[in-house]
């Protein structure tokens, strides 16, 4: 038991002197260390030059003036008040003159104003400041363009009057027809010049009854929509 003991103290006392012996050898190497560095001599760097600072621009009233005349909670403090126009009056409609339909919808027959050229206007096109909306036998209605804003009239009260007065005027103005020239003689003239489509025209004055064959040319004589018609075809 005593053996052990003994063995026991000589390894502590063994780690103990090992101990002792690294403090120290820390000890002396930060020594070392602190001796070095107050040793060596740092050449301190030039300062910089001095650059003042650019002075603060004086306050002015002006620039915290917002602050002051304006508030959430009032805003009739804002000086800057702003007026609300009334919309301006609604310009002239266009001037009617008449409307017809070819088969694709009705169309108007309108003038931007009076003295102007006229145009015809479908519904959805527009003519100056207005668009057309619809025309009727009766009534015709016109939208702004400006706001939107429709404008319904009849008719009656869109004719233009000065163009209307004015046809009138040139109808009492003009002079009477003057009696037609006397009918001219008609005479047995036959087939005239050949065309580029093999037939022969036919005079005004020619008097050859229709179905009449003369030097291989038979007179055929008819009416389509667009008026009557004359020619000589040859006889095959």
């Amino acid at each position: 038991m005593n053996r052990k003991l003994v063995l026991l103290n000589a390894l502590l006392l063994l780690a103990v002197i090992f101990g002792g012996v690294q403090l120290s050898d820390q000890y002396q190497a930060a020594k070392a260390r602190q001796a070095a560095l107050r040793a060596v001599r740092i050449s301190p760097s030039p300062a910089p030059p001095f650059v003042p600072l650019p002075n603060d621009a004086p306050v002015m009233p002006s620039r915290y003036k917002d602050v002051a005349i304006q508030d959430l909670f009032h805003p009739s403090r804002n000086p800057e008040i702003v007026k609300e126009l009334p919309p301006p009056p609604m310009p002239e409609l266009p001037r009617y003159h008449g409307q017809m339909n070819l088969g694709d919808g009705p169309m108007a027959l309108l003038v931007e104003k009076s003295g102007m050229q006229e145009k015809a206007i479908k519904p959805g096109e527009t003519i100056g400041q207005f668009k057309l909306v619809d025309v009727t036998t009766s009534e015709i209605t016109f939208a702004w363009t400006f706001n939107g804003e429709l404008a319904r009239r009849s008719l009656s009260s869109m004719i233009d009057r000065p163009a209307a007065a004015a046809v009138g005027t040139d109808a009492r103005s003009s002079p009477a027809p003057s009696a037609p020239p006397p009918p001219q003689i008609k005479t047995v003239i036959g087939p005239g010049e050949l065309t580029a489509m093999g037939t022969r025209i036919c005079d005004v004055n020619d008097s050859t009854p229709a179905g009449t064959v003369v030097n291989g040319f038979k007179k055929t004589e008819g009416r389509t929509p667009f008026g009557a018609f004359c020619v000589w075809d040859p006889v095959k």
